[in-house]
Formats: structure tokens, C-alpha cells, sequence
């Protein structure tokens, strides 16, 4: 059972153009020059029941116009799209019901209240009983292990806390389907893994479905089964994540500092992408050649630093915009 279908959805905005020699000029005022820019252009997916989807692509690519289309924030300029059978568009209240939304640059919590008073004035706004309510609020608290700070001031709270009494505010409702917006933006690994592993678990004991916009590579592999790839307000990929994996993820970014300027022996499977003094930095394929045995590569005993990263995001989808025969759009 589909719970989101967009078929052919458009979203297109008129832009003012700064034009040479106008500025402060009553031309520029009052006949202002403007572009007409497609944020989203055609877009048609589905997403099924109690899937976790990613929904990705650079800056500007229009994943935002796209969810702000979706929860009914923003009015489509053409197409169709249907939340659980329901249209964003004429019954955006309706829909608030059913959906619930996360954006980890946006706080939703008042931050002088605690989070158990915060649940309790979204438990309101739902039209929640006191009783429903408080039995939310202990069911959350013990999925996301609230115990201990649920009674402090959100403003108190460290950010990973925070994240967790946000994604916990949106579930008070019990919502069918999740928005999550960069959820993990700014945690440091500890907390990234333990923000994953609560929306792991929340799918699969309450079967939300989750749909996932993110720039970390890690929220995208480790939650995800299906990947929506979007550049230029069209998508791009619409895949599997195994797929993803097995074709796109099999590389690695390798940066070693040396005690001493040292060559590299050339390998197959590993490129390197910049040398400058004893600072190196190469690219392992790991389709043809393990990342520990390219480390080995590199002797240990003159190595004064190393840091393995994924390749960034915006890499990939410019790798997989051009694999389709379609850079000349970027």
C-alpha cells in the first residue's frame, strides 16, 4: 500500500535578477527584473507502507519544495500528491493528524519548557486526553530513554538529547508517516549512532514510514533501503540501496599525514587525489582492493596521522547526474 504518491508534481518561483548599473534605481524598484526557476520539475514517486525512504541531492536540488509540498506548507504549480489517500493541498489540517515532521536545523520545542511539559502541550494540540496523553509520553520516554532528563528544561539539554525529545515530540500523536529533515546534523558519532538506531527501532516496532532527507552518507546506509536521488528539481535515481552500495559506495577518501615526504607505490584501485609535501591524499576502490590492504601501502611506521572519510555526497550524485548522460543540467 502506497501512503505518499506524487505524480508529475511541479513547484516553480519567480526570482529577482540583480542587473548591472540599476541598483537603487526606480527601474529596479518598481520593475524589478525576474528569472522563473523550476525547484521541482515533474516529479513523480511513490513511497509504500512502513518504508524508510531517502529522499537526497545537493543544496537546491528541491528536496525541501518537495516535502513543503507534501506536508501542505506549499502549493503545488502542477501535478498531483496524495498523503494516505489525502490531498495536502485541501485538507492540510487533516493531514497534520496523520504526519508528523522533524527538521534538525528547526527547533519545534519551547526551550524554557521541559520536554515533559512540551509533550504535554502537543498532546493538546492533537486533541489528546490527559489520560492518552501521559500513556504516550511514558511509551516514548521509554523508547527513547527519557527518564533522566525528561524533566530539565529543553534549553539545558545537550543537542543529542534535544534531537531525541524532538523526534519524540512528533510521535505524541502517533503519526502514520515521519518527515525527517536532516535529523542527525550536528551530532558527533556516539550520538549520530544512537539518533539511527531510535529511528531503526521506531520503524520497526510502530512501522512508521520514514521519509529521510540527509548529507550524511551514514543516515542514508544505515536506515535506508531505497534511495530517491533529485538534482535540478528532477530525480535522478530511484533505486535500492544495495544497489547504491554495490555501484556508487565502494569508495573510500584516504588522507595520511607523513613523517617524510615518501612516493607511493602506484596500485590498482587506488588514485591518488593530491600530494603536497608529506601531506597525501588518495581514493581507494574497495571493488578491487580491501581498504586494509591499501593501508598497507602506506608504511605504518612513517605515518604521523590518517583519516578515512566516505566520498561527500554531492560527489556521488554528481557521479551518478553524469553516468545518466545528463551533466550538461548542472
Amino acid at each position: 500500500m502506497k501512503v505518499i504518491e506524487a505524480e508529475e508534481l511541479s513547484k516553480h518561483f519567480l526570482v529577482k535578477q540583480k542587473e548591472k548599473g540599476m541598483k537603487g534605481s526606480i527601474k529596479a524598484i518598481f520593475c524589478p527584473q525576474t528569472e522563473e526557476i523550476k525547484a521541482v520539475d515533474k516529479v513523480s514517486f511513490g513511497v509504500e507502507e512502513g518504508e524508510v525512504l531517502a529522499f537526497i541531492g545537493p543544496n537546491g536540488a528541491g528536496k525541501s519544495t518537495t516535502i513543503k509540498m507534501l506536508t501542505g506548507i506549499l502549493y503545488p504549480d502542477g501535478g498531483r500528491v496524495e498523503v494516505l489517500g489525502i490531498d495536502p493541498v485541501k485538507k492540510r489540517k487533516q493531514l497534520a493528524y496523520q504526519i508528523g515532521t522533524v527538521f534538525g536545523q528547526k527547533e519545534q520545542l519551547w526551550t524554557h519548557l521541559t520536554p515533559y511539559d512540551n509533550f504535554r502541550f502537543f498532546g493538546a494540540i492533537y486533541d489528546l486526553s490527559g489520560g492518552e496523553t501521559e500513556k504516550r509520553i511514558a511509551e516514548l520516554a521509554d523508547i527513547f530513554e527519557l527518564a533522566d532528563f525528561i524533566n530539565t528544561p529543553v534549553r539545558n539539554l545537550s543537542l543529542g538529547q534535544r534531537i531525541r525529545c524532538e523526534i519524540a515530540a512528533s510521535l505524541i500523536h502517533k503519526p502514520k508517516v515521519l518527515f525527517l529533515d536532516e535529523p542527525t546534523i550536528g551530532l558527533d558519532p556516539v550520538v549520530k549512532e544512537n539518533i539511527r538506531m531510535l529511528i531503526r527501532q521506531m520503524n520497526r516496532e510502530l512501522h512508521t514510514t520514514i521519509f529521510l532527507t540527509s548529507h550524511d552518507i551514514g543516515d542514508i546506509e544505515k536506515l535506508c533501503k531505497r534511495i530517491v536521488i533529485v538534482n535540478s528539481g528532477q530525480i535522478v535515481m530511484d533505486d535500492s540501496m544495495e544497489h547504491l552500495k554495490y555501484h556508487y559506495l565502494n569508495k573510500k577518501i584516504v588522507e595520511v599525514k607523513l613523517q617524510e615526504e615518501t612516493e607511493l607505490p602506484p596500485m590498482e584501485g587506488i588514485t591518488i587525489r593530491k600530494r603536497k609535501g608529506r601531506h597525501v591524499r588518495f581514493e581507494v576502490d574497495t571493488s578491487v582492493m580491501k581498504i586494509n590492504d591499501a593501508l598497507r601501502s602506506v608504511d605504518a611506521e612513517h605515518v604521523e596521522d590518517i583519516n578515512i572519510s566516505n566520498i561527500p555526497l554531492e560527489n556521488i550524485i554528481m557521479e551518478i547526474y553524469q553516468s545518466e548522460g545528463r551533466a550538461d543540467g548542472l
